[in-house]
């Protein structure tokens, strides 16, 4: 789950994160009143879950309140990255002396947290990985001891910051690294973290996103979602208790299992596809679940066939095949379907769905070879 940059700076705040505090607004008239109150430059930033906001135009300085108004008027309805800007933070401008970057991620592959630094703050750091991977500096923190102080210490000299301001930024690097495990955070950073031409450290632009699987731990944040920045199609998955992430392909994918899902979007790329979703239907996978998962897919335009791989365990074959054909007198379907099912009463559950014009394979690999083709 993602949240908005106004909203992530207010959980830093209360973790005791100094940040550049602003007004949120959804109306020009309401930027242009804030410009006033503040009485000095204000930056304007659109508030929409997506990166490159400033090369897109969605960050602008203002002078003035009618300089304000102007500018936030041609941010609003600003299409970012597919976000459509519907508000808007409205904060004091800052005299920077340096820009640095920090952040707090999880690193799968070695199952530990990294904190990560950069001296080059104000950029993507998606840039900086790519184009100077050694102006980034990363530690490898033990979930279990923490952060230790010598550690953020040594990232401040790496970065190059100065001995006087060292202690300063380390103690800012230990706060966000325990906001990021009291908050069940998968990423927390801040981007520019700057030193001010007075000295001070101040969080310009911050970013958290949280682990969904930790959101019954933290009832504040659920109610920080803002349903027009996510799929709506995402949404009502969820809300029927189907795992559905949307994807770029033209391949949907109905399946029973979180892995057994994986595994086939693998399946298919390895066939020459591209997956369209993930979708994980549940274990049962009876009618109104597959019926639901079949609209689901279908709602994207750029599905040109359906992959629907099954493996009966507890679930028999034959009650599944029962369970699409039912799904199908439900739903219009007029795209290609290829359905791999496997496990118990599997033949019996083939021959059912044979009956109904349905083709079915026994291997994952047959039928990703057999969608793909199908969706030429």
């Amino acid at each position: 789950m993602n949240i908005h940059e106004y909203q992530a700076a207010e959980i830093l705040s209360r973790h005791g994160i100094p940040v550049n505090a602003g007004k949120v607004a959804t109306t020009p008239d309401e930027v242009a009143a804030i410009a006033t109150e503040f009485d000095r430059l204000v930056a304007i930033k659109a508030q929409v879950h997506s990166g490159g906001r400033g090369k897109a135009g969605g960050i602008k300085l203002a002078r003035s309140a009618d300089e304000a108004r102007t500018a936030s008027g041609s941010i609003f309805g600003l299409d970012i990255q597919g976000h459509i800007v519907n508000k808007v933070l409205v904060v004091p401008g800052v005299e920077i002396a340096q820009e640095f970057y920090l952040g707090v991620v999880l690193d799968r592959p070695r199952r530990q947290l990294v904190v990560m630094g950069s001296a080059e703050g104000g950029v993507d750091i998606e840039e900086v990985a790519r184009e100077r991977p050694e102006r980034i500096v990363r530690i490898q923190v033990d979930p279990i001891l923490g952060l230790h102080p010598y550690q953020a210490r040594e990232m401040a000299f790496a970065m190059g910051i100065a001995a006087e301001k060292v202690s300063g930024f380390a103690a800012i690097a230990q706060t966000l690294y325990d906001a990021y495990i009291a908050e069940d955070a998968t990423l927390v950073e801040i981007n520019p973290l700057i030193l001010t031409k007075g000295g001070d450290w101040l969080a310009l632009d911050s970013k958290m996103s949280f682990d969904d699987n930790a959101l019954y731990r933290h009832a504040g944040v659920e109610s920080l979602r803002d349903l027009e920045e996510e799929n709506a199609t995402e949404l009502e998955a969820r809300a029927s208790g189907i795992s559905f992430v949307k994807l770029d392909g033209n391949i949907g994918c109905i399946v029973n299992g979180a892995g057994l899902a994986m595994a086939t979007m693998d399946a298919v790329q390895l066939s020459g596809g591209m997956p369209a979703n993930f979708l994980d239907v549940g274990g049962g996978a009876n009618a109104a679940q597959v019926a639901k998962a079949f609209r689901l897919v279908t709602a994207d335009p750029n599905v040109k066939a359906i992959l629907i791989n099954i493996f009966g365990g507890i679930t028999r074959g034959d009650v599944v095949a029962n369970g699409i054909r039912e799904a199908l007198g439900q739903v219009t379907v007029n795209v290609p379907i290829v359905v791999r099912l496997s496990g118990t009463n599997a033949d019996e559950g083939r021959a059912l769905l044979a009956e109904a014009g349905l083709n079915a394979v026994d291997t994952m690999d047959e039928a990703a070879r057999q969608v793909v083709a199908a969706a030429v």
